[in-house]
């Protein structure tokens, strides 16, 4: 069974408080209150995911644990990658689980997250709140996010295509820093 694509861009900010009143303004509504989120990036001792381009993660928000699986991105103008996504009870056992299949954590990164969505529109927009900075990431069918970046006042050479480990790792590098995770 061929798993569904998420298609996603992220776009930077200033600040939370102004990417908060540009969604207001354009008429978006919260739909899921602010939430603080730990990230883990699991792989192998050989790291095989992270060098064929897959991603194993398990995300703890809030009471919400959920556990992913991302194949290798698909090229296009829009972060496209195949996902799949279940939810587990308790994070340490899901991590525990994982780590007696063979997959420890690798990275570990955090953030503030705020969804928001516009009616019935086909998709969502979050404002992640990260240690590097703040973004809008817009999620949904390609068109609806082109459409909607435009009418937020971003062109397509805005949009940020980098996982925020390839972020992190360039902000580290332009910093002068040792990556390490990336927490607050």
């Amino acid at each position: 069974m061929k798993a569904p694509v998420e298609v996603e861009i992220k776009l930077r900010m200033a600040t939370a408080a102004r990417a908060r009143a540009l969604l207001r303004q354009h008429g978006f509504e919260i739909v899921k209150p602010r939430v603080f989120e730990q990230n883990l990036v699991l792989d192998d001792e050989h790291e095989s995911l992270r060098v064929s381009g897959r991603l194993l993660r398990v995300r703890g928000a809030g009471k919400v644990v959920t556990c992913t699986f991302k194949s290798p991105e698909i090229p296009g103008r829009h972060k496209r990658r195949g996902e799949r996504e279940f939810q587990a009870s308790d994070f340490d056992t899901c991590v525990a689980i994982f780590a007696a299949l063979g997959f420890s954590e690798k990275f570990r990164y955090e953030k503030y997250r705020t969804e928001s969505r516009r009616g019935r529109e086909p998709g969502h927009v979050t404002v992640d709140e990260t240690p590097i900075g703040v973004f809008m990431e817009l999620e949904g069918p390609a068109h609806w996010i082109d459409r909607t970046a435009k009418e937020l006042g971003f062109a397509a050479r805005d949009y940020v295509m980098e996982s925020y480990g390839r972020l992190y790792e360039a902000w580290c590098a332009a910093h002068g820093t040792k990556p390490g995770d990336m927490r607050f």
